[in-house]
């Protein structure tokens, strides 16, 4: 898979996202509301990535600076033919490597209980419980994940 920054308004971008909140209307009835403004994903705020195979694509992510200066994963996705590929974790590493070159101490997520799987792959990659923040602080349901970034 080849691994590409673009800008959160790119059109692959927003073709996934589309995908993405589809599933969540699958999962809970309800696209996600939490505010996302497209600036905050380019540099140096933060960086998007797709993941592309044969020019088709087919995963994304990316890591905004929270005001505490740690990085905050968004928008994990991989479509559904390409799960259980490596992408997710390719994406992982591309994200967690551009976040601590931007200077990022730690990184971390919020996701939900409803997505054993993503929950999995966090863990596996050594993220550890966090502190609840943002969006969805108060969902009992939300699950908030972290870990530390090597230095630059």
């Amino acid at each position: 898979m080849e691994i590409v920054s673009r800008a959160y308004d790119h059109p692959h971008v927003s073709s996934l996202v589309e995908q993405l909140q589809a599933e969540y209307v699958r999962i809970y009835g309800a696209p996600d509301s939490s505010p996302t403004d497209h600036q905050q994903f380019s540099p140096p705020r933060g960086a998007f990535a797709v993941g592309y195979e044969d020019a088709v694509p087919v995963a994304m992510g990316g890591w905004r600076f929270r005001e505490d200066g740690r990085a905050e994963l968004k928008r994990m996705y991989v479509v559904d033919e390409w799960r259980g590929s490596g992408h997710s974790r390719a994406v992982l590493a591309w994200l967690e490597a551009s976040a601590a070159t931007a200077g990022a101490p730690a990184i971390v997520l919020e996701t939900n209980q409803r997505h054993p799987a993503a929950i999995g792959l966090y863990r596996s990659c050594g993220y550890t419980e966090v502190p609840a923040f943002g969006y969805y602080a108060d969902d009992p349901l939300t699950v908030y994940l972290g870990r530390p970034l090597p230095p630059r």
